[in-house]
């Protein structure tokens, strides 16, 4: 049986980061793709990030981190979703992220990681297809 809500995504700007024009071009795509999504708002911890994920019931955690703190803040994020039992969420991550940090942001437990230059297109397509995909639903 598929599952035909709409795609949900929270999208969070952890840590220190002050810039969020990019995570709301993000937002605004994916709302135009039909997709609910829930900005969390600047600074936020990872624990707040994680809570908000559980109550809003996403199927999607975007992080958006341009401050350099990527490695640090999605382990610290991973970690945390392990303690909870949060296997099923996809995790991505996309901002100021050197390509050489993409392979231990993806053996956190990210799933995909879009540095700058990154198109939206590549975003939803991904989005779409992983979630489409974990529900079980053909393409």
């Amino acid at each position: 049986m598929s599952d035909s809500r709409p795609i949900r995504v929270l999208i969070a700007k952890p840590g220190l980061d002050g810039h969020d024009v990019g995570a709301k071009v993000i937002v605004q795509r994916l709302r135009n793709a039909g997709m609910e999504v829930i900005y969390t708002g600047l600074r936020q911890s990872t624990e707040k990030i994680i809570s908000a994920a559980i109550q809003e019931d996403v199927d999607v955690l975007g992080l958006s981190i341009l401050s350099g703190s990527h490695v640090e803040l999605c382990q610290e994020l991973m970690e945390g979703l392990r303690e909870k039992g949060i296997k099923d969420l996809l995790v991505i991550v996309g901002g100021i992220i050197p390509r050489e940090d993409i392979p231990l942001l993806k053996s956190s437990g990210v799933d995909e990681v879009f540095p700058v230059h990154s198109t939206l297109e590549e975003i939803e397509k991904f989005i779409g297809d992983q979630v489409s995909r974990r529900r079980g639903e053909a393409k």
